[in-house]
């Protein structure tokens, strides 16, 4: 499975609000967003953080993608 934080992007545009703003008011680094710009995997804590700041649920600022079968390795 992938991780995909789009919706996150996308609630930040509805609360027009940018990154930077959003790592001073979670106070989270600007290496966990890095991440997150990447689809990277980011520690609990800071999906907390985020979702503190931004008054909103884990499931409203990310989402776990299937990878289709054919481009899983066997």
């Amino acid at each position: 499975m992938l991780v995909s934080y789009d919706k996150l992007w996308k609630l930040l545009i509805d609360k027009k609000m940018n990154r930077t703003e959003l790592k001073n008011a979670a106070g989270i680094s600007f290496n966990v967003l890095a991440k997150m710009g990447r689809n990277e995997f980011v520690s609990m804590e800071s999906l907390q953080r985020i979702c503190q700041a931004l008054s909103c649920d884990v499931g409203e600022i990310m989402e776990f993608i299937e990878i289709p079968a054919v481009y899983q390795k066997n």
